[in-house]
C-alpha cells in the first residue's frame, strides 16, 4: 500500500496509490490538490507542442490517467478524512462534475474560483480564444459555517504559469506562490494539509514555506523523488519564508 515514505521537516511524503493510502491517514485539516485533468483536456494535453519562447522548460506529455473515473471516490474519502476545506483544481468544464459529486455527498459545496494565467499560451491556430486560466472548486467539510482568512476577497487568483523558479519536471506543475496564497486564505499556521495528487510537490513546498504541516501522496516514483528534493530545498531556504502583508487599516482622520 505504502511503497515508500519520507519525512522532511513538517512534511510527510508517501509513495503509493492515493485511493488506498488516504483512508489509512486519519483526520486532516484540509485537502488541497491538483488532480489529473478531465478527459476532454487530458486528451488535448497528451501531445503538447513545443512553443516556449522564453527558454523555460517545455511542457511534457501527460503520462497519467484522467480524474473522471475516480472523482467520486476522491470526494467520498476526502469528505470522511477532512474537517476543513477541500480544494480541487479543474478545467472550467470540470466544475460541473465536481459540483455534482460534492452536492450528493455530506460536503458543502461553496464556490468555483479562478486562477488567471497572464502568461498562458496563445491560441496559435486562430480558431478561437485561448484558455486564460483554470478553475478550482471549494467545499467545506467542517461543522457550522465555513471559515477562511480573506474576508470578502473575490475568488480570483493571478499568478504566472512560468515564473523564473518553475521546476518544470511535471507537465501540470502549478506555481508555488499560487498555493501559498491559497494556504494563507484557507488555512492557518500549524494546520495539516493533504495533497493526494502530490506530483512534483508544489503544495508541500508551499506548506514548508508557510509553516503548515503537509502530507503528499504520489504514485509515480520519479515525481516522488522530485517532490522530495523540492521540499528539502524549501526547508533549506529560510529566506523565502515571507510573512503575508499586513491587512490595510482604515485610519481615522481628525476633523
Amino acid at each position: 500500500m505504502i511503497v515508500r515514505e519520507e519525512r522532511i521537516g513538517g512534511c510527510r511524503l508517501i509513495q503509493g496509490d492515493c485511493l488506498q493510502v488516504m483512508p489509512t491517514l486519519g483526520p486532516v485539516g484540509h485537502v488541497i490538490c491538483d488532480p489529473p485533468y478531465e478527459d476532454r483536456l487530458h486528451a488535448a494535453r497528451s501531445h503538447p507542442s513545443k512553443l516556449r519562447k522564453d527558454a523555460g522548460p517545455e511542457l511534457k506529455e501527460i503520462d497519467f490517467s484522467s480524474v473522471d473515473a475516480i472523482r467520486s471516490q476522491i470526494v467520498s474519502i476526502a469528505g470522511t478524512a477532512c474537517h476543513g476545506w477541500v480544494i480541487a483544481f479543474c478545467v472550467m468544464e470540470g466544475v460541473r462534475p465536481w459540483a455534482d459529486e460534492i452536492n450528493i455527498s455530506p460536503i458543502k459545496y461553496k464556490k468555483a474560483c479562478f486562477w488567471v494565467k497572464p502568461d498562458c499560451t496563445p491560441q496559435f491556430n486562430g480558431q478561437g480564444p485561448a484558455s486564460g486560466g483554470e478553475a478550482f472548486v471549494t467545499a467545506w467539510c467542517g461543522k457550522g459555517h465555513a471559515k477562511w482568512n480573506a474576508g470578502g476577497k473575490r475568488g480570483v487568483y493571478t499568478h504566472n504559469v512560468n515564473p523564473t523558479d518553475r521546476h518544470g519536471a511535471h507537465p501540470t506543475e502549478k506555481p508555488w506562490r499560487l498555493f501559498a496564497e491559497l494556504l494563507r486564505d484557507f488555512t492557518n499556521a500549524g494546520d495539516t494539509v493533504l495533497d493526494p495528487f502530490m506530483g512534483s510537490g508544489t503544495t508541500l513546498v508551499a506548506c514548508a514555506k508557510l509553516g503548515r504541516k503537509g502530507i503528499g501522496i504520489e504514485i509515480d516514483p520519479d515525481y516522488f523523488d522530485v517532490a522530495c528534493k523540492r521540499v528539502e530545498d524549501a526547508y533549506r531556504q529560510p529566506d523565502l519564508f515571507v510573512a503575508p502583508p499586513e491587512p490595510p487599516e482604515q485610519k481615522k482622520m481628525d476633523v
